[in-house]
């Protein structure tokens, strides 16, 4: 079962005239003749979580609103795509743009908002314009704008390009970055759904997340529920890369085996090599060693063994890969990617950058090792986002996991 990726491969699939012949906006036309209320339903029925990372789902997400409306509600689309290790918003937003003007416009029937913003990375110059294709497209052709297809209802859609800020795809420091300030994130609560954007309340979704929405709408929460296994309904965006022979974007239903995942549609380990470690969530995620990954993709299985699904951008190692080598990349990428509000996060990372670089260098002591660790426990749960947790974790993961190619790097003393 093809969702996101049904298009794919179909010339001109980014065009209205392709995308509509093909069923596109259908939904939409569905969904204007339903309620808000009665199109919550369908999607909380469905299960649907979000596919950013958070895995938080979308129906509660929108009820929330109830509680917080303000007078104006904003929704916004989160495709600043700064994970390392993921590609798969890139893909719908350059290929099938209809599909994600189609889900947000259904999306803002739901909730009431009249104006939405895609926050894209600022570095997805071609996408940006596709979008903005696709924007122009949909609003000459009365799927967008004034009284879309004569049902009374209104929204509007802006492509906002953000500057390269990992950061931003935490979703106040993207709201900070939309209203003109500096990326940083804010204190929670209160959280958006209560005040937002310019202070009211906002919704704001990944890309993928509600690039599935017109498929509910039109087949019906039991069609999405009954794909992948019990409890894991639908499919997900999976970005293979690394040591694999056909790295590339899959799609799979959700709870498909990690290992299924790299040897079927990754092709398996290039050369014939033995399979040294995964990264199965983007870098954020912490690492799996060679045998533990005969595990599910999704948020429960993940979580037991102690990583996650975030973004689902796989990266494969093989048994020459130095994790040295790739935690120094990994700790240069966040204290690089910290925006400095929180001390923890700020000082903490540049040592971590600072004492791995050593080690590395082979100039590094066993005590360095533990300062590593301990910086790491320190910064997780002390910053005001998530990041602190994203650059500690696969950090901390690597050092316990292959603690011995670190020691093997320790000068003599």
């Amino acid at each position: 079962m093809k969702i996101l990726l049904k298009n794919k491969g179909i010339p001109d699939s980014q065009s209205l005239e392709i995308y509509s012949g093909r069923g596109g906006y259908a939904a939409l036309r569905k969904a204007l003749s339903l309620s808000p209320e009665e199109i919550i339903s369908i999607v909380e029925d469905s299960g649907l979580r979000g596919r950013g990372g958070a895995g938080f789902p979308a129906g509660a997400k929108w009820k929330l609103l109830t509680k917080y409306r303000r007078k104006t509600v904003y929704l916004i689309c989160n495709a600043d795509e700064g994970e390392p290790g993921t590609f798969k918003d890139r893909y719908v937003m350059e290929f099938d743009p209809h599909l994600l003007v189609e889900g947000m416009t259904i999306a803002a029937r739901a909730t009431g908002a009249h104006h939405g913003f895609i926050y894209i990375r600022g570095e997805y110059l071609r996408m940006a314009k596709a979008l903005v294709k696709a924007i122009e497209e949909a609003q000459a052709k009365g799927f967008l704008g004034n009284n879309i297809m004569g049902s009374g209802f209104s929204f509007f859609m802006d492509v906002f390009r953000g500057a390269g800020a990992y950061v931003c795809g935490e979703e106040t420091a993207l709201i900070e970055s939309l209203e003109g300030k500096a990326g940083r994130p804010r204190l929670k609560p209160p959280f958006p759904a209560a005040a937002g954007l310019y202070g009211e309340s906002t919704v704001i979704h990944n890309v993928t997340t509600l690039s599935f929405i017109p498929f509910i709408i039109e087949n019906g929460p039991e069609a999405f529920r009954a794909i992948g296994k019990l409890g894991r309904g639908g499919t997900k965006l999976f970005c293979i890369s690394g040591h694999v022979n056909k790295p590339g974007l899959y799609e799979y239903p959700m709870g498909t085996s990690l290992k299924k995942l790299i040897y079927e549609a990754g092709g398996g380990i290039k050369e014939g090599r033995r399979l040294k470690a995964v990264i199965p969530g983007g870098l954020s995620s912490p690492i799996l060693k060679e045998d533990e990954i005969d595990v599910d993709m999704d948020f429960q299985s993940l979580h037991s063994v102690g990583t996650m699904l975030g973004s689902g951008g796989i990266i494969v190692l093989d048994e020459d890969a130095s994790i040295p080598l790739i935690a120094q990349k990994t700790a240069k990428f966040y204290a690089h990617e910290s925006c400095g509000q929180c001390a923890p996060c700020r000082e903490g990372t540049n040592m971590i950058k600072f004492l791995i670089d050593r080690i590395v260098a082979g100039s590094g002591a066993a005590k360095d090792i533990e300062q590593v660790l301990r910086l790491c426990r320190y910064i997780k749960g002390s910053t005001i986002c998530a990041f602190g947790y994203a650059a500690a974790m696969p950090i901390e993961t690597m050092l316990r996991k292959f603690r011995s190619e670190f020691e093997a790097l320790l000068r003599n003393i």
